[in-house]
C-alpha cells in the first residue's frame, strides 16, 4: 500500500491514525517509513474544527452583612442579631482573551433599598452562555452567593457549567505562602489589585455614586488579574475541564489549551500498560488514552498485585 492510500485508510479509519508504525504496518501492509510519511501528510492537512468553549472569567463583590454584637473577638452572631443580610454590590466578567470587560454594578436608589435583582439577571444571562467559568475561591464564595440571589428573585437556574477555581488550584498544587489573588499576582509578578479599605463599602451601601463606580472599577480590574493568574497555572492543572472535547479533529489535542502543537514526551508507565505522553506549546502535559503495548504483548505482562 503506497502513502496516498494510507492517508485514505486514515480518513476512512480515523482511529487508524492512533496505532503505532509496527502494528499499521502489518495492517495496511506498507513499509514504517510511509506508514510516518501518511501520518506526517495527513497531520498537515488535518486542521482541527473549532466548536471554541465558551469559557468566563468572573468574579463579584458583595456587601457586608450587619449584626449587633456585644464583643469584637471570637463573635457568634445569631439570626435574630442579624440587621441587614449580604446582598451583590456588582459583577465583572471577561470571555478569555477577550479585551472587553463586562459587568453590572447597583446604581445609588438600588443600592440604598439593597435591591440587586437587575445585576443577579442580567448575570445569569451572561452565565446561561458559558461552557466553564474561572473565579478565585468561586467554589465557596461567588458561585454559591449568586446561586442564592437567583433563588431569592426567582430565576431559573442556568445551563451546566465547569468551574475552574484558581484559589483550590493554589492551594492543592502548590506552596505559596497565601493564596489571595492578590498575592499570587504579586509572587508570579504581574500586576495586583487596585488598593481598597472598608470606607468603600460602607460608602457604596449608604448609595454614593463615586464609591460604587469604584467598586466596579475594582471589580473590573479583578478580573484581568484573575485572567493572568489562571493562564499561568493553566499548564499545571492536572483536572482541567477537557478542552479537546470541543474539537473534532483526528490528531491529539491539549486537553489544557485546545492546541495541537504538542511534542511527544516519551511514556506514561502503569503496573501493567504505558501511554503516550505529549507537552503542549502551553507546557501542559497530558497523555492519550489507547495502550501503546500491541494486544499481543499485552496479554504477555505480568501483575504483581497478587492478594495473599
Amino acid at each position: 500500500m503506497n502513502i496516498k492510500e494510507i492517508i485514505n485508510e486514515f480518513e476512512a479509519k480515523p482511529y487508524l491514525i492512533r496505532m503505532g508504525k509496527g502494528s499499521l504496518s502489518k495492517r495496511l501492509k506498507a513499509t514504517t517509513s510511509d506508514i510516518l510519511k501518511a501520518k506526517k501528510e495527513f497531520y498537515n492537512r488535518s486542521k482541527p474544527t473549532k466548536r471554541e468553549p465558551r469559557i468566563l472569567v468572573l468574579d463579584i463583590e458583595t456587601a457586608p452583612m450587619k449584626a449587633y454584637v456585644f464583643n469584637l473577638w471570637k463573635q457568634d452572631v445569631g439570626i435574630e442579631k442579624l440587621i441587614d443580610d449580604w446582598y451583590m454590590i456588582c459583577w465583572s466578567a471577561k470571555w478569555l482573551f477577550d479585551n472587553k470587560v463586562l459587568g453590572d454594578v447597583l446604581n445609588s436608589d438600588e443600592a440604598k433599598s439593597q435591591d440587586d435583582r437587575r445585576i443577579t439577571l442580567s448575570l445569569s444571562k451572561l452565565l446561561d452562555e458559558a461552557d466553564i467559568v474561572i473565579t478565585h475561591n468561586g467554589k465557596r464564595f461567588d458561585l454559591p452567593r449568586i446561586n442564592a440571589r437567583m433563588l431569592i428573585h426567582q430565576l431559573r437556574p442556568v445551563t451546566p457549567y465547569q468551574n475552574i477555581d484558581t484559589c483550590e488550584i493554589a492551594k492543592r498544587q502548590f506552596g505559596f505562602s497565601s493564596n489571595k489573588l492578590d498575592f499570587l499576582a504579586r509572587v508570579l509578578g504581574m500586576d495586583t489589585k487596585l488598593k481598597t479599605d472598608f470606607q468603600l463599602w460602607s460608602d457604596c451601601m449608604e448609595g454614593k455614586q463615586e464609591a460604587l463606580d469604584y467598586m466596579y472599577k475594582y471589580n473590573n480590574w479583578d478580573v484581568e488579574v484573575l485572567e493572568a493568574v489562571y493562564l499561568r497555572l493553566r499548564p499545571w492543572i492536572k483536572n482541567h475541564p477537557n478542552l479537546s472535547l470541543y474539537y473534532e479533529c483526528d490528531e491529539p489535542i491539549c486537553p489544557n489549551c485546545g492546541s495541537p502543537h504538542l511534542t511527544a514526551k516519551g511514556f506514561y508507565y502503569t503496573s501493567a500498560n504505558k501511554y503516550q505522553v505529549y507537552q503542549c506549546e502551553c507546557g501542559a502535559i497530558s497523555r492519550v488514552r489507547t495502550s501503546a503495548i500491541h494486544p499481543d504483548v499485552k496479554g504477555l505482562i505480568l501483575n504483581n498485585n497478587l492478594q495473599y
